[in-house]
């Protein structure tokens, strides 16, 4: 009776352990829910697949944010000056003579913010009285009709004819907000690198925030104090002046304004909360409208005084 009850028991261990073995190699091939559950699947522990799954992660924002930001990104471009060479002038002289040449030169970059036909772009982009372009993302050209400078800050907003994009429509970028970014945020830049590389998309983060900088030298015509501007070490160069500073959900959170120089990866762009404040006195008065303070005086002589 014992060696009964004994061997049934040896029996019932066997069914019982082959049920399990068997249930979990069935799990295995064609992955029964109900079974997961007692024989969950172990996460590997190897760290080389993390860092490669963040690593994509991170491609994959990039690409998202490049490819629907581009067509919203500008080319600004210049009419080149007449070149002056040393030779006979028409009349016989010997002296220098101007030669009309239909040049454009890209001096740096804007961004739709209306599919009205309005861009913006920092003032020293388009500080000369000259003839200026813009150059879509594929390469049609367009003549800027006006140009409104902003007295306070280093911004502009040009107008185009939207009309002249045939076929289509200009898409306005989405403005974020600048109020609550934090330095080491993820930011991606878009412009015309060196003048010379359009649509160049760079990465970085925010490497300080509340800066004051002054922009220019009077070697170039102007110097201007600007404040509250953001640091970050994305690749700005000249030529991307003008253009978007990005934050990871493809919104503006900066135009990008100068570059330290002599340094490497130290480039400075204007707060979007500034430039909407900006755009919405345009929208208001269809300029820049701004209180000043002005001091006029006159030099009296010694009996006057």
């Amino acid at each position: 009776m014992k060696i009964r009850r004994w061997l049934i028991g040896i029996a019932f261990a066997v069914v019982l352990i082959g049920s399990l073995l068997g249930g979990a190699i069935a799990d295995r091939l064609f992955g029964i829910k109900p079974i997961d559950a007692l024989f969950p699947a172990r996460e590997p522990s190897l760290r080389v697949g993390t860092v490669e799954q963040k690593v994509l992660k991170e491609e994959s924002v990039v690409i998202d944010v490049a490819e629907k930001v581009s067509p919203s990104v500008v080319t600004i471009s210049r009419e080149s000056p007449p070149k002056r060479s040393l030779g006979f002038s028409p009349f016989g002289c010997f002296g220098f003579t101007e030669e009309e040449i239909d040049e454009t030169q890209d001096i740096g970059t804007g961004f739709v913010i209306s599919a009205t036909g309005l861009i913006v772009t920092n003032k020293h982009v388009v500080s000369e009285a000259t003839s200026y372009r813009v150059v879509t993302k594929d390469d049609k050209e367009l003549t800027v009709e006006k140009i409104y400078r902003d007295p306070a800050n280093d911004l502009a907003i040009l107008k185009i004819n939207p009309s002249a994009v045939s076929g289509q429509a200009l898409t306005p970028v989405e403005l974020g907000d600048s109020s609550n970014l934090k330095v080491g945020q993820f930011v991606i830049a878009i412009g015309t690198a060196l003048g010379e590389f359009r649509h160049t998309v760079t990465t970085g983060v925010i490497s300080g925030l509340g800066r004051g900088i002054v922009a220019g030298t009077p070697f170039e015509g102007f110097v201007e104090r600007l404040d509250d501007v953001i640091q970050t070490d994305a690749a700005i160069n000249p030529g991307n002046s003008g253009g978007p500073l990005l934050n990871s959900a493809g919104q503006v959170i900066a135009v990008n304004v100068a570059v330290a120089a002599g340094a490497e990866n130290i480039g400075f762009a204007i707060p979007i909360n500034i430039v909407r404040d900006s755009i919405k006195n345009f929208e208001e008065t269809v300029m820049f409208s701004r209180p000043f303070l002005g001091v006029r005086y006159q030099i009296i002589n010694e009996e006057t005084a």
